[in-house]
């Protein structure tokens, strides 16, 4: 190593004292600057940089019971693959659906925030006379949001958000899109609903012969091929319609079912044939992942949009009621998330998660900027095994007409362990604590005036704020 001397500048004359100074300041700037050339070219790769950013894949699956997994206790039925991912990371036991119905609780996934606060409190549909959503242009979705940190953004599925521009996928910052717009499908193999033909690869109207759930595997599959290699991260969407109705499944499913299930009702039977078939597609896209050598790096969050339909057999633990109630039946769902070498194979958390988290999580995983208007908070301290504490209330509501709700909203309200129910919009509302009735038998709506009238009054201030929020097309 080479070192340079100077002479003493008070040696010097005047005039080339100055010229001396100057010279010293410069090679004191160009040494600093050399010196963060260097580090910067040595330094690891930065946090924003595309090699550090893990991909994202939310598996989200439409109607399936906190029950109706073998591994949340199923008995008469085998989620292999689902089974296996639960275990590869960290199991979530009291996660919400931020609604029991499909629409609103979507719309909190991609949006962040509660499904009121951006439109839709019910379910969207063909019929303008039977429709109760219109998703607000105000909310950056969470694919745009993951476009503006260098990721390549999919949806494969159902979308349930918007049947016409500019609430379609790619309008609302997808780049690919195959899949349906409509809220459901009347036949696994015709796909249509209402005679019309939802099904769409991004813009151009498709008619794709297949069982549903075999079609959105297999272009879960083939997007994930497609992203092999390339630089940019991707975020994937992965809609499964499955289990919703109709109880369609393949006949050598059913056949397989009752074969292995003596005794087994022909309703139950369907049911459980139609996760098993949709277990089995997703095995084949987390072996997509693994072939392709994206699963190492890739977030995996598995989840529902609701509770179980118990009219068709499905089954929510020991939990009251199922999809559309807003009993712990209706909202809580079987989730958990994988990251292998981050996410710790094996876990279990009881932290109390809702679907509007994902959208932070994946924000944080991502190093990208949460917008404003969410109001998730990211569950990814708790996954990377960090003490985490969410102090907060959860809101849960539902608009649905027909002559059983007349236009009229539902409700439910947890704080801590206290739970407000109305779980019909004529009837009275209830009051749970969870901590001691996690069943919720024993109404203390009566016998605990205050913290009823607490929890209303609270009730009350998020649906004057959610009042100011257009559902309708404009």
């Amino acid at each position: 190593m080479v070192t340079l001397a100077f002479p003493d500048p008070k040696n010097l004359p005047l005039a080339r004292r100055i010229g001396y100074a100057m010279h010293v300041n410069r090679f004191k700037l160009l040494r600093t600057t050399l010196v963060a050339l260097a580090a910067f070219g040595l330094a690891k790769p930065s946090s924003t940089s595309a090699a550090d950013k893990p991909n994202i894949l939310i598996i989200l699956v439409d109607d399936l019971g906190y029950g109706d997994l073998s591994c949340y206790g199923a008995k008469d039925l085998k989620s292999p693959n689902i089974d296996a991912l639960m275990a590869d990371g960290m199991r979530f036991d009291s996660f919400y659906a931020n609604c029991p119905v499909c629409s609103p609780t979507r719309a909190a996934l991609l949006s962040g925030t509660y499904p009121d606060l951006v439109g839709v409190p019910g379910v969207i549909r063909t019929h303008p006379e039977n429709n109760w959503g219109w998703l607000s242009q105000k909310a950056t979705l969470l694919p745009r949001t993951l476009k503006g940190a260098g990721y390549h953004t999919s949806i494969i599925g159902k979308w349930h958000l918007g049947l016409e521009e500019p609430n379609t996928p790619n309008g609302r910052g997808f780049d690919h899109f195959k899949g349906f717009l409509c809220d459901m499908i009347d036949d696994y193999y015709k796909h249509r609903r209402h005679g019309i033909n939802y099904f769409r690869e991004n813009r151009k109207e498709i008619d794709p012969p297949g069982h549903a759930t075999d079609l959105f595997s297999e272009w879960a599959i083939d997007t994930l091929n497609d992203r092999k290699g390339k630089e940019a991260p991707f975020f994937m969407y992965l809609a499964y319609n499955a289990p919703h109705t109709p109880i369609q499944p393949p006949q050598d499913w059913l056949e397989k079912v009752k074969a292995r299930q003596p005794g087994i009702s022909d309703k139950r039977a369907r049911l459980v044939a139609l996760i098993e078939h949709m277990d089995h597609g997703i095995g084949r896209v987390i072996d997509a992942l693994k072939k392709n050598g994206q699963y190492k790096n890739t977030l995996t969050i598995f989840s529902s949009d609701n509770g179980g339909q118990v009219s068709v057999a499905g089954t929510n633990g020991n939990h009251r009621g199922g999809k559309q109630d807003m009993y712990e039946g209706g909202l809580k769902v079987p989730t958990c998330a994988v990251w292998p070498g981050k996410i710790k194979a094996g876990t279990r958390s009881n932290l109390v998660g809702i679907t509007m988290d994902l959208y932070p999580t994946a924000c944080a995983a991502a190093g990208a900027k949460v917008p404003d208007h969410v109001r998730g908070k990211s569950l990814l301290p708790t996954m990377l095994g960090q003490a985490q504490k969410l102090d907060r209330d959860l809101v849960f509501v539902r608009r649905e007409g027909g002559l059983r709700y007349n236009g009229q909203d539902y409700h439910a309200f947890r704080r801590g362990d206290w739970k407000l129910v109305h779980n019909h919009p004529f009837e009275p509302y209830q009051l749970y604590d969870l901590k001691t009735d996690p069943l919720e038998q024993n109404d203390l709506a009566k016998s605990n005036r205050k913290k009823f009238t607490e929890l209303a009054a609270a009730l009350r201030l998020h649906t004057q704020r959610a009042g100011r929020v257009p559902w309708q097309k404009p």
